[in-house]
C-alpha cells in the first residue's frame, strides 16, 4: 500500500526512460542538457544493465572491410554510408561527452584478419575507400597491413593478409558505463534499479508506466509526459510486434599471456569474430554465425560449440604454439532485425522507441539517445 506522500511526490516525472544501457542513459543526459529542470527517471529491471552495454568487448568501431562489403550486397550504398556516418558521429559524441581518459579510450590499431575465403575483398579496398572518403576528410579508411602478420605472431597458414582500419579504437566498457552513470547522476537524472516494467499506457495527456511491487503486493504507477523505450534486445517482452530479435554473443578472456605480441582490436569474418588485447590478456568473442538459431536467445547461457570454436581460433590462428588458459567467460544479448537500421521512431504520441542497435551500441548508442531527446 502506497502512502499519500509517495503518491503525491515520488511518482511524477517529465520523462521516463526504460533501460539503463548506453542508449537509455545517453537519452537521459541529452534531455537534461536541453531541459536542466526536467525530472527524468530511468527504470532498470535488474541491478545492472543486463543486455550488451556492460558485456561488450569495448570496440569503438565503424565496421570492418568485409562487413561493409557484405552490407553493400544487402543495402544501397547511401544506406551503408549513413550507417557508417552514424557510428562515426556516435563515437565522437561519446568521447566528447565523457572524455577519453574516463572511458579508457585508446588507439592501438584496428585490423581485420583476411583468410583464403576473404582474399577477394582486398580487390575492392580502394572502391570502399572512395565511397567512405566524404566521412573521413578524404583520408583512406582502410590500408593493407600484411607486414604485421609475423610481428603479431598470427598463423600465416590461416591469415593471408591484414587490413588496417585508421578510424577505430578501443575503450574500457566498465569505465565507460561508470562514467555515463556518474554523468547522468551529476545532471540530476534519477535511476531506479530492480524495477521491471510490466506494461505502459499512453493516456494522450501523458503516459503511465506500471512496475509491480512484490513486497506491497500491488502495482506502482509512475506518470510522465513522455516515455522513451530503450530496451534493445528485450523490447519484444514489452512490444511483441516489433521487429527486434535477440542475438546472444559468446565471450571469453584469457589469463595474462606472457610475451603477447599484439595490441589493438581485431575483426574476422565480416565482424562475426573479434578479439583484442586487454591488460596483457586476449578477450575474444563472436561466432554467432555458427548457430544463428541457437543464439537467437535472450537466455544468458553458454553455447559449448561456439565457446570451443573461440578457443580453437586462439589456439590455431591467433596464438599458435603459445599456451594460454581461459580465465573467464560470459554472454551478452544484442538486438537485430530484418535490416541493420536501428529503430528510432514514435510508437504513439507520447511513447518513443530507440532500440535494435545491431551489435553497434557502443558506436551508435550516444547518437540514438541524442536523436530521441531531439524528438
Amino acid at each position: 500500500m502506497l502512502s499519500y506522500w509517495e503518491k503525491q511526490s515520488l511518482l511524477q516525472y517529465d520523462y521516463i526512460i526504460i533501460g539503463s544501457g548506453i542508449v537509455g542513459l545517453s537519452a537521459a543526459v541529452s534531455l537534461k542538457e536541453r531541459e536542466p529542470l526536467a525530472r527524468v527517471l530511468v527504470l532498470e529491471r535488474e541491478v545492472l544493465p543486463t543486455g550488451a552495454s556492460t558485456k561488450n568487448a569495448g570496440f569503438a568501431c565503424i565496421g570492418s572491410l568485409t562487413e561493409i562489403l557484405a552490407d553493400l550486397q544487402a543495402m544501397p550504398a547511401e544506406v551503408v554510408l549513413n550507417l557508417v556516418a552514424t557510428r562515426r558521429a556516435g563515437l565522437q559524441l561519446l568521447r566528447r561527452r565523457l572524455g577519453d581518459d574516463r572511458i579508457g579510450y585508446r588507439e592501438n590499431g584496428s585490423f581485420e584478419l583476411i583468410g583464403e575465403r576473404e582474399e577477394w575483398a582486398l580487390h575492392r579496398l580502394d572502391e570502399v575507400n572512395r565511397m567512405l572518403e566524404p566521412l573521413f576528410e578524404g583520408q583512406p579508411a582502410f590500408s593493407p597491413a600484411s607486414e604485421n602478420i609475423a610481428t603479431f605472431g598470427f598463423a600465416p597458414a590461416n591469415v593471408k593478409a591484414l587490413v588496417r582500419n585508421h578510424f577505430e579504437g578501443e575503450l574500457h566498457t566498465g569505465k565507460m558505463m561508470r562514467a555515463l552513470i556518474d554523468l547522468a547522476i551529476e545532471k540530476g537524472v534519477e535511476i531506479k534499479t530492480g524495477c521491471p516494467v510490466s506494461r505502459f499506457e499512453d493516456l494522450h495527456t501523458g503516459v503511465n508506466v506500471i512496475v509491480p511491487n512484490h513486497v506491497l503486493k500491488e502495482e506502482v504507477v509512475f506518470a510522465a509526459r513522455k516515455l522513451l523505450v530503450c530496451t534493445n534486445a528485450f523490447t519484444r517482452q514489452l512490444l511483441p510486434e516489433e521487429d527486434v530479435i535477440p542475438g546472444r554473443g559468446q565471450v571469453l578472456i584469457t589469463d595474462p599471456v606472457p610475451g603477447l605480441r599484439f595490441k589493438g582490436i581485431f575483426h574476422l569474418e565480416e565482424g562475426f569474430y573479434y578479439f583484442r588485447e586487454l591488460d596483457g590478456r586476449v578477450l575474444m568473442g563472436g561466432g554467432r554465425h555458427l548457430d544463428f538459431a541457437g543464439e537467437t536467445s535472450a537466455d544468458f547461457s553458454f553455447n559449448d560449440r561456439i565457446q570451443h570454436e573461440l578457443e580453437e581460433l586462439l589456439r590455431h590462428t591467433i596464438l599458435p604454439q603459445q599456451p594460454f588458459t581461459v580465465a573467464d567467460r560470459w554472454t551478452g544479448i544484442m538486438a537485430f532485425g530484418n535490416n541493420k537500421q536501428p529503430i528510432v521512431r514514435a510508437y504513439t504520441k507520447n511513447i518513443l522507441l530507440g532500440v535494435r542497435m545491431g551489435g553497434m551500441g557502443v558506436a551508435i548508442g550516444s547518437m540514438i539517445g541524442e536523436q530521441l531527446a531531439n524528438m
